[in-house]
């Protein structure tokens, strides 16, 4: 047994305001808090709570950023899957290990929780975020 779990899934979204139309107004999902700004990441995310999970949306604020760059490339839609492990540290030494492909080369940090992002090369074509809270 595991003690991974699903954190949440992000979706890439040109319009922000007309992706929480969809999601929050027309799904009914519970908005958690409102929109942030991450000038670190050059987005605005919004969290919507699905069960213990969440859906991210995130929209580019600068037009030369990472995903901005993956925006212009394949359009709106999924851009990753989150899954929260208890030792982020001891996750990514085993990836490695194993040949995994790593983005990050040491975890990021912002609002108590640590995180990296693992190549899709190695995750069959999906950009992974693992996250440790602290």
């Amino acid at each position: 047994m595991t003690d991974t779990k699903l954190n949440h899934l992000a979706i890439i979204v040109d319009d922000m305001e007309a992706a929480l139309r969809f999601w929050r107004d027309g799904l009914g999902l519970a908005q958690a808090g409102a929109p942030q700004s991450v000038s670190a990441e050059a987005v605005d995310i919004a969290n919507l709570t699905v069960g213990d999970a969440h859906i991210e949306l995130i929209q580019p604020t600068t037009e030369d950023s990472g995903v901005a760059k993956f925006l212009a490339t394949r359009g709106p839609g999924l851009h990753h899957l989150c899954l929260e492990v208890p030792d982020l540290d001891a996750k990514l030494a085993e990836l490695r290990e194993h040949g995994y492909e790593v983005i990050n080369d040491s975890p990021r940090e912002r609002a108590g929780r640590r995180y990296a992002f693992i190549h899709p090369k190695s995750a069959g074509g999906v950009l992974l975020e693992l996250y440790e809270a602290i």
